[in-house]
C-alpha cells in the first residue's frame, strides 16, 4: 500500500465523499429485447477533414471497428445530418469553478450564442446552471434561444461562497461539488431517449494529481471504480460532453493542455489518479472535445454544436470479457483518405 502525506489524508478523506456519489445508483437505460441486444456497443462517430465541418454522405464500408486491435463487424448502421438529427442539449454554466469577473463575461457570451440566428437554435436545448449551493435544471427543451436567454438573465448566480477557497482546501470543495453536479446530470439524463450532448461551460475542476497527492490501494481502487461507472454510464446514457473553457487564452498553455496527461484509458486500480474524472479528460473520452485558448465563448459553443451537422451511429457486437470492468480501446478506421473519425475512445466491458 502506498503511504500518503498528512495533508493528502485529510483531503482524500472527505473526497471520497463525493466520488463516491457516482456508483451509489447504477444508471442503466431500458433493458433491450434480447442478451445479445443488451451487450451491443453503439457509438456516434463524427468524421471530419484536418479543418473543417463534419463530413456527410459516408456509407457503411467506409468505416472500420477496431476493438483492442481487432477488426469487428459492424451490426447496424445509421447516418444523420442537419437540424433532424436527433439530439437533445444541455448548455450548462458552471458558477463554482470560474470566478466573478469571468462568470460576468461568460454570461454576455452565452447570451449572444442564443440570440444568434434571430434566436433560433438548431437542436432543441435546455439550461443548467452549477452553484455551490445546487445545480439547477430547466425543465423543458426549446429550440427558441431568446426564451432560454430571458430565463438565464432571471437567473441568480451569486459568488461562490466556497468556505476554505484558497489553496488545496478550495480545490478539494471545487472537486466535490464538481463531482455531485456531474452525478446530478448524468442521472437526470441517462432515463431520457436519443442522444444528449453536454456544452459544460467551465474551465474544469481541479485536477488534484502530482506529487502532493499520493493515493494508497483502497482509494485507487474507488476512483477505478468511478472512473468505470462513469465512462459506462456516459456510454450507455448515449452522452457526449463537449468542454469550453470560458477563461480562454489567460489560463496558460499548460495548465490549458494537463488534461491530456490522463486521457489513456485506465486498464487497472493502480494506474488511477484523480485525474483521470476532470472534466476534459470525459469530454474527450465520450467523444465530444475540449476548447481552450479563445474568449470567444460564443464562437467556441457554435463550433461544438456545428459539430453535430452530420454524424454516424454504428453499433457492433463485443468479444466476451474476461474479467469485470476490462477496457476496451476503440479506433474507427475509414476507408478514404485525409478523414479523422471521433468517437468514444473506450469501455469497460463484463463477463
Amino acid at each position: 500500500m502506498s503511504s500518503h502525506s498528512p495533508l493528502a489524508s485529510v483531503l482524500l478523506g472527505s473526497l471520497f465523499c463525493a466520488t463516491a456519489l457516482l456508483g451509489q445508483q447504477p444508471m442503466q437505460p431500458d433493458a433491450p429485447a434480447s442478451a445479445a441486444a443488451s451487450r451491443r456497443i453503439y457509438l456516434d462517430v463524427v468524421v471530419t477533414p484536418k479543418s473543417g465541418k463534419p463530413v456527410a454522405g459516408l456509407q457503411q464500408g467506409d468505416f472500420t471497428i477496431v476493438d483492442n486491435k481487432a477488426e469487428r463487424p459492424i451490426t447496424t448502421f445509421a447516418a444523420f445530418t442537419g437540424d433532424q438529427a436527433p439530439i437533445d442539449i444541455v448548455l450548462l454554466i458552471d458558477a463554482v469553478n470560474t470566478d466573478f469577473t469571468n462568470l460576468s463575461y461568460e454570461r454576455e457570451q452565452v447570451d449572444k450564442f442564443l440570440r444568434a440566428n434571430d434566436g433560433h437554435l438548431a437542436h432543441p436545448m435546455s439550461l443548467a446552471i452549477f452553484t455551490d449551493t445546487s445545480t439547477q435544471f430547466q425543465p423543458e427543451y426549446t429550440t427558441d434561444g431568446n426564451a432560454l436567454s430571458a430565463s438565464l438573465d432571471q437567473s441568480e448566480i451569486g459568488l461562490r461562497e466556497i468556505r476554505r477557497s484558497a489553496g488545496v482546501y478550495g480545490a478539494e470543495d471545487k472537486f466535490n461539488l464538481s463531482l455531485t453536479a456531474l452525478h446530478a446530470l448524468v442521472t437526470k439524463l441517462v432515463a431520457q431517449p436519443g442522444r444528449k450532448i453536454v456544452l459544460w461551460v467551465s474551465p474544469g475542476w481541479p485536477y488534484l494529481s502530482g506529487t502532493r497527492i499520493d493515493l494508497d490501494s483502497k482509494q485507487q481502487r474507488q476512483i477505478f471504480s468511478d472512473v468505470t461507472n462513469t465512462s459506462t454510464m456516459l456510454r450507455q446514457g448515449n452522452i457526449t460532453i463537449y468542454s469550453v473553457d470560458p477563461h480562454g487564452s489567460g489560463s496558460g498553455v499548460a495548465y490549458e493542455s494537463y488534461y491530456e496527461e490522463f486521457l489513456k484509458g485506465v486498464t487497472k486500480p493502480e494506474q488511477t489518479q484523480l485525474g483521470n474524472l476532470a472534466l476534459q479528460v470525459l469530454a474527450v473520452q465520450s467523444g465530444g472535445f475540449a476548447l481552450s485558448a479563445s474568449n470567444d465563448i460564443s464562437g467556441q459553443l457554435d463550433r461544438c454544436i456545428a459539430d453535430l451537422q452530420a454524424f454516424y451511429r454504428l453499433s457492433f457486437d463485443p468479444p466476451p470479457s474476461e474479467h469485470p470492468d476490462e477496457y476496451h480501446q476503440l479506433q474507427i478506421k475509414l476507408a478514404k483518405p485525409g478523414l479523422t473519425a471521433r468517437t468514444r475512445t473506450g469501455y469497460y466491458s463484463e463477463p
